[in-house]
């Protein structure tokens, strides 16, 4: 798409580095494209939450710091966002995958998680002993 759009605009559009994403850095690409999504929605969530106003009409406290959160899928974007989340002092306590879902109210460790997903033969999460409970 980048070559198409240069072909049309011309080789020095300012535009044509930015007209797709997912791009070798030899093609005007960036580091850190694995994490770029989840980092986002942690970007965004983090913003919302600390907006006083926001969080005044939603009747919670400002900040992660100290929330506790659920994601539907634990590829790219939902292990990612997690990381972030829970570096920044947000609690993740549930997940649910293609497979299952999983549930503990002291924490799921993303990082464990993420191991454990990786060494199944399913790629799944169905049977983390990390959590207290989970489902098919």
């Amino acid at each position: 798409m980048k070559s198409s759009y240069q072909s049309l605009f011309g080789q020095e559009d300012i535009n044509a580095d930015a007209v797709t994403t997912g791009k070798a850095r030899n093609l005007g690409g960036i580091s850190g494209r694995t994490e770029s999504t989840g980092l986002g929605v942690f970007y965004a969530t983090r913003q919302i939450l600390n907006n006083a106003e926001v969080t005044k009409r939603l009747g919670i406290t400002t900040g992660l710091k100290g929330k506790t959160f659920i994601v539907q899928g634990f590829g790219n974007v939902g292990y990612w966002a997690s990381r972030f989340f829970v570096k920044e002092g947000a609690k993740l306590i549930g997940v649910a995958e293609f497979d299952g879902s999983i549930y503990d109210q002291e924490g799921i460790n993303p990082g464990d998680l993420l191991q454990y997903k990786q060494r199944s033969k399913t790629k799944g999460i169905r049977g983390y002993p990390g959590a207290k409970s989970w489902t098919d």
